[in-house]
């Protein structure tokens, strides 16, 4: 690593808030700091803001006196607004790839990509918030007129994931801030940092004060289900486990709250007798290491047809072992660390699971010495 790359890992860190923003303001947690990782070093990069329950009723707070006057706002200075913080993305792309790296490990092309795609949530929507539209038409028996009108639910209450910072952040607050919806954004633990700079763009580009509010906490079990059960949020949106989605819409319901959840998968990837097996190899790879293969889109199994499995086997396993790992800064690094030691562990046992019923190890297989969660 050159001592340029860590001269600018360290001005991008520190370009960072380590608070909470809540009502336009960045304020400390009651609940102390939070540490955040480098999980390519198991190093602490930054002390953030561990919020309370009651902090994110403030946020909350925030969010519902700022939501009329957000709703009222003209869809064309909502557009506008997000409009520029796609440009200003654009102009800071290379911290905010840089910044995913640090915290999560993804290598910096795949940070890179994230930044692409994730800030087209923030274009797309800027877009669309002038085309919210309704409809005018008869009663079908024809003695009277219905008008459809769309207007902003309220209150949302967003849960973001660890594996894709950026673009799930953008995901869920373009169509909000779009629609003349407020939020309060819950970003993952172990990776918070780019939240908190995205937001502070979004301030940068001049959305108003309680709009968005962020809470970055330990208590995330706790926070849910307080916020959930206030009848002023309208609407929880989370990606994450099924398990945890299960539980929310649970605690949604008591509430009628909309809900939208983007859970776990289990995507089979199914290879014929009659594939072109080249072809097949390269999906196979992007289907399965994209992101360190931390994904819920990628491929849990593959299903290969018996006459070609054994070559597929190979090709696969060739493949895998010429790919670089490391940590996501360095040239040619294909496969960075995973998010935290435990999911290192986690995949030790299943891999320890499958060869004791009978798989055969072809490539890999075993938790890498050293620093960091390889």
């Amino acid at each position: 690593m050159t001592d340029t790359m860590i001269d600018s890992e360290s001005q991008v860190l520190e370009s960072v808030h380590g608070q909470l923003f809540i009502g336009g303001e960045w304020i400390d947690g009651e609940q102390g700091t939070i540490d955040v990782r480098d999980p390519a070093t198991g190093e602490v990069i930054k002390q953030i803001a561990n919020g309370s329950v009651e902090d994110g009723v403030r946020a909350l707070d925030a969010a519902v006196d700022a939501q009329e006057a957000w709703g009222r706002t003209p869809a064309r200075v909502r557009g506008e607004i997000l409009r520029k913080a796609f440009d200003l993305l654009q102009e800071r792309k290379e911290e905010f790839a840089l910044l995913m790296t640090m915290e999560m490990g993804k290598p910096l092309a795949e940070a890179r990509g994230e930044v692409a795609y994730g800030g087209e949530f923030l274009r797309w929507f800027s877009e669309e918030a002038v085309r919210i539209d309704g409809r005018y038409t008869m009663t079908p028996e024809g003695t009277g007129q219905m008008i459809v009108t769309h207007r902003p639910v309220g209150p949302c209450f967003l849960i973001t994931p660890w594996n894709f910072p950026l673009a799930m952040a953008t995901r869920k607050l373009g169509p909000a801030l779009a629609a003349g919806c407020t939020a309060v954004v819950k970003p993952a633990t172990l990776t918070p940092l780019t939240t908190l700079a995205l937001v502070a763009l979004l301030e940068e580009a001049g959305l108003p004060k309680g709009v968005v509010n962020v809470i970055t906490t330990k208590s995330t079990g706790a926070l849910s289900e307080r916020l959930l059960a206030d009848p002023r949020l309208r609407k929880v949106s989370f990606t994450g486990s099924t398990p945890v989605g299960v539980n929310l819409l649970k605690q949604a319901a008591n509430n009628v709250l909309k809900a939208s959840m983007e859970l776990g998968g289990n995507a089979p990837f199914v290879v014929f007798e009659d594939a072109d097996l080249d072809k097949a190899v390269e999906g196979a790879l992007l289907a399965k290491f994209r992101n360190i293969g931390q994904a819920c889109t990628a491929a849990n199994r593959f299903i290969v047809h018996e006459s070609v499995a054994d070559e597929f086997a190979q090709r696969i396993g060739d493949a895998v072992k010429a790919m670089k790992v490391g940590r996501g800064t360095e040239d040619g690094v294909n496969i960075g660390p995973l998010v935290e030691d435990k999911a290192v562990d986690n995949a030790v046992r299943l891999v320890d699971a499958a060869v004791a019923d009978g798989a055969t190890l072809v490539a890999g297989g075993k938790a890498i010495d050293g620093p960091g969660s390889f």
